[in-house]
């Protein structure tokens, strides 16, 4: 890992790409422990505190979310290259999660499903949107492991609160982590 910041603490960043946040919020759950995690770490690069750009190279990335689109894409391989250690976080990063229930179809059946052929679509004048402005859609959604290297997994869709203490505090310590089942049994 890298050497820890002048404030001696060290440097976690997170993003969030094609998922629904929910696993960011599963991160704020962790209570009052919030105190302890601004003792112990730095938050740098996170949505989290708004800080958008990175200020410092990261010792821990938390991305959660897969890869739908070429925007995604070119900010988690931005997000690896800027972190020592990356962790995909929940299902979505892990396997694509709800987003991929689309890599069952071809995408232009999808996007003609939801802009064409939509309920809400307006007979002759449903368009399917298109701008240089907008991120190009991929032909699935991808999994971050398939897009670069992960180095740590956090199951859950979101993780809970102590997956999410725990995995912090041991990656940290340099230790990796071995969840124990009670955290990540979903019966």
């Amino acid at each position: 890992m890298a050497e820890q910041t002048a404030s001696n603490k060290p440097v976690v960043a997170t993003i969030s790409l094609a998922g629904c946040f929910g696993c960011h919020m599963s991160l704020l759950d962790i209570d009052d422990r919030i105190v302890q995690f601004i003792d112990l770490f730095e938050l740098n690069k996170s949505p989290v505190n708004d800080i958008k750009k990175f200020t410092k190279r990261a010792h821990v990335g938390l991305v959660e979310g897969g890869c739908c689109n070429d925007e995604n894409v070119k900010v988690l391989r931005y997000f690896r290259e800027n972190c020592d250690v990356l962790v995909s976080v929940g299902a979505c990063a892990g396997n694509g999660g709800l987003p991929a229930l689309r890599n069952k179809m071809p995408l232009q059946e999808c996007l003609v499903e939801a802009y064409l052929d939509a309920p809400t679509a307006e007979l002759g004048k449903a368009i399917i949107p298109y701008d240089e402005e907008l991120p190009k859609l991929l032909d699935r959604v991808y999994p971050c492991h398939e897009v670069v290297k992960i180095d740590y997994y956090m199951p859950g869709c979101p993780p809970s609160a102590e997956v999410f203490w725990d995995t912090l505090t041991s990656v940290i310590k340099g230790q990796g982590f071995d969840l124990p089942v009670e955290l990540i049994k979903y019966d």
